[in-house]
């Protein structure tokens, strides 16, 4: 069967969902296309020749964007198989029906789209634990995200050691599928994809696990092996809070490993905000994370909600600046400081009470939601814009910062926003 697996967006990474299930197809025997769309163009004929076409739909954005590429894509070849995978695939799944698709598979999804393409029925979600097959990596091409560390760029790789987590984090769009669960990808299975990307030419690699720490052991396996074969590769992993705190002995190792950043996701420094988020931290948690990473000499990338439903112009003030006061400016993205909380099908959000949302919007696809401060959605409208047109101009992530802090009137006089050259990131600064 000639099958074409489709991506639209996942950070700036060569993504691991095409290339994982791509291994699993050819196996069994498939002639396998992938376009990931975001470098490269579709490919109308091998679109046209398909029988089989699926989109891999990792994140909110990922999927807003396939929506009209699945209408292109059926009418390019109206007579192939769509199918939708992912784990935004189940979540939205009325829609993805809607327009056209016929199936989709969500959690371990390599299984499910094998049997697919034998023309069996398959699990709208699959938690089985899989035995992986090594990403088939051949003839990609286009620019991914680089590695940005004091004035030098590498090329990075991205894999992933694990998927779903252990954690039932309200917003987070893992749960729904998860519940709760994690499965591992084998640690020789992920060190051989990174073999491959590092012999084409990737100088750092980029853990995509939800949490890199939801199975210590196994993380730390992996990158001590990672280091002891390419001692000069770098990574970055995205670990909680929580998992900072409680496994503080492990972050020499990471350091030692050759750990460039460490991502974590915040979300907000309001202890009420966090404890209907469910993020089993609190702001003193993170003020304590903050210091244990420095001191272990790791570099911390926290990430955040700025504009939630509970979000208050001085909470916002005050999140502006502790960031300041821990000289976190040049660590956080910009578009951290402006992001909005995303309520989406299944979101355990959807169980507050005091949480009100209006009906589903098929274009945004999320339930929106007002503040009951129309100034405080003024100004995340307003800092949103701040953010999108200053980085067009490409000024510095201090020079935003500082227009950010303006629009509440915090002043920044006593604060050192000095650019900091040796804060490592990636070139991709979206983060959703």
């Amino acid at each position: 069967m000639k099958i074409v697996l489709i991506s639209t967006y996942e950070l700036g990474h060569d993504p691991f969902g095409l290339a994982s299930p791509r291994a699993w197809l050819e196996e069994e025997g498939h002639q396998v296309r992938v376009l990931d769309l975001a470098v490269e163009g579709m490919e109308e004929g091998a679109i046209r020749e398909a029988e089989m076409i699926a989109f891999y739909l990792p994140m909110h954005t990922a999927t807003r964007l396939a929506a009209p590429v699945i209408g292109r894509v059926k009418g390019l070849n109206p007579g192939a198989r769509l199918v939708a995978y992912g784990l935004y695939a189940p979540l939205n799944e009325a829609l993805l029906r809607e327009l056209g698709v016929e199936a989709v598979a969500g959690g371990e999804f390599e299984s499910s789209l094998v049997k697919l393409a034998r023309g069996e029925a398959a699990e709208r979600i699959c938690l089985d634990r899989l035995r992986f097959r090594t990403p088939e990596r051949r003839d990609r091409r286009g620019r991914y995200a680089m590695l940005v560390s004091g004035g030098e760029k590498k090329r990075a790789a991205y894999t992933e050691a694990s998927r779903g987590c252990k954690h039932l984090c309200r917003h987070c769009p893992v749960v729904p599928v998860y519940q709760g669960r994690f499965r591992v990808v084998d640690a020789e299975v992920v060190l051989a994809d990174i073999r491959q990307q590092v012999a084409g030419g990737a100088g750092h690699v980029t853990f995509g696990d939800p949490d890199f720490f939801n199975g210590p052991a196994h993380a730390i396996r992996i990158v001590t092996a990672l280091h002891r074969e390419f001692p000069g590769v770098s990574y970055d992993a995205t670990i909680k809070i929580e998992h900072l705190l409680r496994h503080r002995k492990l972050l020499d190792t990471l350091r030692e490993t050759g750990c460039a950043f460490v991502t974590s996701a915040a979300e907000s420094l309001d202890d009420e905000v966090l404890a209907r988020l469910e993020k089993n931290h609190t702001r003193r948690d993170f003020l304590e994370a903050v210091a244990l990473t420095r001191a272990a000499g790791l570099t911390l990338q926290p990430t955040f909600i700025a504009f939630t439903p509970w979000t208050t112009i001085e909470g916002y003030r005050d999140f502006l600046r502790t960031i300041a006061e821990l000289g976190l400016v040049e660590n956080v993205a910009p578009v951290q400081l402006v992001l909005r909380l995303l309520v989406t099908p299944g979101s355990r959000l959807l169980e507050l009470p005091d949480l009100e949302v209006g009906p589903f919007d098929a274009k945004s696809l999320v339930y929106p939601w007002k503040h009951r401060d129309a100034e405080v959605d003024a100004l995340g409208r307003r800092a949103f814009e701040t953010v999108a047109r200053l980085q067009k101009e490409n000024r510095s992530r201090a020079e935003i910062f500082r227009e950010v802090a303006s629009l509440v009137s915090m002043p920044l006089d006593n604060f050192d926003l000095t650019p900091r050259a040796a804060v490592p990131y990636l070139d991709e600064p979206w983060y959703c």
